[in-house]
């Protein structure tokens, strides 16, 4: 196949198979060659692993996949790009591509079905506009894969990699130190693509744990908790948790206390232990 990050390759493809870009897939295509590659090489694309990816575009990432792992199942909402697909990925015998929706499919039954006792990871180009969705749904399911390699906006992935207790932090970075372990891996300027996005962009890996933190007696009420917590980020511990939660202020302040913080803790500077353990005790003194 010719090269696919090849502007005029890609206008030749568009127009044969009379396809357009979808503003609301929030669809743009690698044109830096040298993108995919390293986010195959980097994402446990190799020997011994299948991979799924997530979003195909016209296939520059899934052949570089494909070169290098046992197997690539790709799901691609976009109808209209199964039939380019089928043309850029034919020389290809190790790949099913899947015209689904990924916060729709059961990813489970796929791993089961298709990798049996294939290692299995996960690389995407995500649209900016899924990022969140498709990693909490990626790691909440508990699902047999090693890591999570993504291309994010710039902005998002310094706030999913970031350390607990750092004014980056939000509630999509507690889970994500919660699952895994996340890291930067490089950059990818805005003219890598076509058409341009508006932002930079970087791609970020997060290596699954094995065993998620000790400590939290319910799970689902400690997540209930970290999303309220930052969901007003200018306010304290205190008054997010408690006009999020509809918890009265007093025992969401006696909470704070109980668990050795300070009463104007706010979110951001809190550490993983702290936050498990404050929702432990707000759990307890609460009712909840």
């Amino acid at each position: 196949m010719e090269k696919l990050t090849d502007i005029s390759v890609i206008k030749a493809l568009m127009k044969k198979h009379g396809f357009e870009f979808s503003k609301g897939l929030g669809q743009n295509f690698l044109i830096n060659p040298s993108v995919c590659p390293r986010i195959a090489e980097m994402g446990n694309a190799k020997s011994g692993f299948g991979i799924i990816e997530i979003g195909t575009g016209i296939g520059v990432l899934t052949a570089e996949l494909a070169k290098r792992a046992d197997k690539v199942i790709a799901i691609e909402i976009d109808k209209s790009l199964i039939p380019v697909l089928k043309d850029t990925l034919s020389e290809f015998d190790n790949i099913r591509i899947i015209n689904a929706d990924i916060l729709k499919v059961d990813l489970s039954k796929i791993i089961e079905d298709e990798f049996e006792s294939l290692e299995v990871a996960v690389c995407a180009n995500l649209p900016y506009y899924i990022t969140s969705p498709v990693i909490m749904t990626l790691l909440e399911s508990r699902l047999r894969i090693r890591s999570i390699t993504v291309m994010v906006q710039k902005e998002a992935g310094r706030r999913l990699c970031a350390q607990m207790g750092t004014r980056d932090m939000g509630a999509v970075t507690v889970a994500v130190n919660y699952f895994s372990v996340p890291k930067v891996l490089f950059n990818v300027s805005r003219g890598s693509f076509m058409p341009p996005p508006n932002v930079d962009s970087c791609v970020v890996r997060f290596d699954i744990k094995e065993q998620t933190p000790k400590g939290v007696k319910d799970e689902k009420f400690f997540f209930r908790v970290a999303r309220g917590a930052f969901s007003q980020r200018r306010k304290t511990l205190a008054n997010s948790v408690s006009s999020s939660m509809g918890i009265d202020k007093e025992l969401v302040i006696k909470s704070i206390e109980n668990s050795g913080l300070l009463p104007a803790i706010r979110p951001e500077q809190l550490t993983m232990e702290e936050l498990i353990n404050f929702s432990n005790t707000l759990k307890n003194i609460s009712k909840l």
